[in-house]
């Protein structure tokens, strides 16, 4: 009997992790691997978000419909990413990672800048970093955009205009066109069939290659094995309280939107997106993993293909539930480490920043880090305390995006639901 794909790489990040742990000499191999399957995935993203949105904004018709979607859509992205984000800011502040006892971890951390000097920086907010998010949103060159990976809400902003404007084309000359994309959408689709048959080799290369490289990493910096327990336990309860806060918003925030919102069996979303959480936990990368969350959705979920043409793409660029709350848990615990003192003003703040630098952050690994960046400038805190956030930050990226991830089909059975129609899990 033929093992489900889901299962085949739920046991190659198994095997991985034995892999990487017994045999990290061989990081190089591990390396090509997982480099082959992830350049397979970004090779098909820029098409199969193209032709899916054109074909979903022009099969959607008239403005009005367009635009009822497209409110649908935002809105839910704007509430969940919001209660994610409030989430984190009561777990953060609550357990207070960043103290030991009460006191910073500061000196465990190597934190150089005075918590005098912090506190008096503390308070000089600037916007002008924000605005930048939505400057990239309309591109000077789509061609360029197309081939930077931090430019997918460009792309997507000029498939949402050219797919709409296909709509008030004579009817001879849009057939043309939406039978070209529709075409290319098709070959896309088919593609991404075959690169997911080597989806559990390409993970198994991945996590190994994430195991053996912490491995060597501990090695070098530490002298042996034995230190990597005092590190851990320094970041460990920093990393417990975000793993925390990325549960409660998938087990209970989402869950709970699906039953009174989207009147399906929550359940029943876990194993139907079982393929597309995998794929999204082994690569750390929303946008690597967007063919396969639309085909799961498609599939499995039963969501039509002109919601998921438009609803998924557009998750995938703005819909960060488990980025952003990653950014404000990951701030106050620096904060904490510092020993600076949040007002509730400057919190809220960080609340906002964070909402808004998770709209168009690249998904792609680590790309949070930068909107991190974003929020300390902000609020005024130094940017050498990101450095400490890499330890810990590759298995947090990994379940941060698999949040994202399954907030993004969650929004597209929610819509779909909306939309009147029915779906595989009611």
């Amino acid at each position: 009997m033929r093992i489900k794909l889901h299962w085949q790489i739920l046991i190659a990040i198994v095997l991985a992790g034995f892999a990487g742990y017994l045999f990290p000499q061989f990081l190089a191999v591990y390396e090509f691997v997982g480099r082959l399957f992830i350049n397979a995935l970004k090779m098909i993203i820029v098409p199969l978000v193209t032709a899916s949105i054109i074909i979903g904004v022009a099969g959607l018709g008239s403005g009005e419909h367009i635009g009822r979607l497209g409110l649908k859509t935002v809105s839910f992205y704007v509430v969940t990413t919001l209660s994610a984000i409030l989430v984190g800011l009561v777990l953060v502040n609550v357990f207070q990672p960043g103290l030991d006892n009460g006191e910073p971890v500061k000196e465990l951390l190597s934190l150089s800048a005075s918590s005098a000097d912090v506190q008096s920086t503390v308070g000089d907010k600037g916007w002008a970093d924000v605005v930048e998010v939505f400057v990239r949103m309309i591109p000077s060159n789509i061609i360029e955009a197309a081939g930077d990976n931090g430019r997918l809400l460009a792309l997507i902003f000029f498939s949402i205009l050219f797919g709409f404007f296909m709509t008030r084309l004579d009817h001879v000359y849009a057939e043309h066109l939406f039978n070209f994309w529709d075409a290319v959408y098709q070959v896309m689709m088919m593609i991404t069939e075959l690169v997911m048959k080597t989806a559990p080799l390409g993970v198994f290369g991945l996590i190994a290659a994430v195991v053996a490289k912490q491995i060597q990493d501990l090695e070098e910096k530490t002298g042996g094995l034995d230190a990597i327990a005092s590190i851990l336990t320094t970041l460990g309860h920093f990393a417990l309280v975000v793993l925390g806060a990325l549960l409660i918003h998938i087990l209970v925030t989402l869950p709970l939107l699906l039953k009174f919102v989207g009147k399906i069996k929550p359940y029943k979303m876990f194993p139907a997106m079982a393929e597309s959480l995998l794929a999204a936990f082994s690569t750390a990368s929303s946008s690597a993993t967007l063919p396969i969350t639309m085909d799961c959705a498609r599939d499995k979920a039963g969501v039509s293909s002109k919601v998921a043409s438009f609803v998924l793409p557009l998750g995938a660029t703005v819909n960060m539930n488990g980025t952003a709350l990653y950014e404000c848990v990951a701030v106050i615990f620096l904060a904490q480490a510092y020993g600076v003192e949040l007002s509730i003003a400057t919190q809220l703040i960080i609340v906002v920043v964070a909402l808004l630098t998770s709209i168009g952050v690249a998904g792609v690994p680590a790309a949070s880090l930068v909107a991190i960046t974003i929020i300390l400038t902000v609020i005024g805190m130094p940017a050498e305390a990101i450095g400490v956030l890499f330890i810990t930050d590759r298995i947090l990226d990994m379940a941060r995006t698999s949040t994202n991830v399954f907030g993004d089909a969650c929004c597209a059975v929610i819509v779909a639901r909306l939309e009147g129609e029915d779906t595989n899990l009611t």
